[in-house]
């Protein structure tokens, strides 16, 4: 498998990459493997002074050069850098205020009876092992208060087995740990080979990871100029398209 990023935009004040599925965005103090911030670091060593090292739970000191959101080491799809100390207070600022746009596909388990929604949920951490997220329709105002927007982009089903999938588009508006994935768990259409959130639930599709993807960006940049960018399908999103058999209209 390909965990090298690709390089989808450049100039002096950001980066946007193509992340892979398998890359891990930075350490967690527990595994030791190649990450996205060792990535950056061997190419652009000044990104050592940007950004906002974290501290693991085992106490180490864990480096983040230039990044400022991220994504699971399963999902796949577009992120974006900060190059300078300057364009990473833009960037955090930008992510805090909503104002740069993410958008996501994701497949999921059955077929929703609407077309469009917005989930706005406490997400509260487990005591399960291994750790994981939840939610509870409803519950607002909290500290770690989310929302998520979401439409049908097509309802179907899997040609292997007959099972029902949609492929949805979502809009994260804020940006919690596995927000997502949770959220879409507590509508009752979980995105599909999710082991922590769907377990037990067939594979549809052909997937081996959870099927999401990030498929696009919208930032405005610190000269003012805004932009949008995306990623490419991956290989396994082309493959599950081939098998996805779209529902005959009503």
């Amino acid at each position: 498998m390909n965990v090298e990023p690709s390089i989808i935009y450049e100039n002096e004040d950001i980066l946007v990459i193509d992340k892979p599925v398998g890359l891990i965005v930075h350490g967690d103090g527990r595994t030791k493997e190649p990450t996205l911030a060792e990535w950056l670091l061997a190419r652009y060593p000044a990104l050592s002074a940007v950004g906002e090292p974290w501290t693991s739970p085992q106490g180490e000191i864990i480096p983040r050069p230039g990044i400022v959101h991220r994504l699971d080491r399963t999902t796949s799809g577009v992120m974006v850098v900060a190059k300078t100390a300057e364009a990473h207070a833009f960037l955090k600022e930008g992510f805090q205020k909503r104002t740069i746009a993410k958008e996501y596909l994701a497949y999921v388990y059955g077929h929703p009876k609407v077309n469009d929604g917005i989930i706005e949920a406490e997400i509260r951490r487990t005591r399960t092992s291994p750790p994981r997220w939840t939610a509870e329709p409803g519950r607002r105002g909290g500290h770690r208060a989310a929302v998520t927007h979401w439409e049908v982009v097509e309802r179907g089903t899997d040609a292997g087995n007959g099972d029902k999938v949609s492929l949805l588009r979502v809009m994260p508006k804020t940006g919690r740990t596995h927000q997502i994935r949770v959220h879409l768990k507590i509508i009752h259409h979980a995105v599909v080979a999710d082991p922590l959130y769907a377990p037990g639930q067939p594979a549809l599709l052909g997937f081996e990871r959870p099927a999401l993807h990030a498929r696009s960006l919208s930032v405005t940049l610190p000269s003012g100029e805004r932009k949008e960018f995306e990623a490419a399908l991956p290989s396994d999103f082309e493959a599950a398209r081939a098998r996805f058999v779209p529902r005959e209209p009503e």
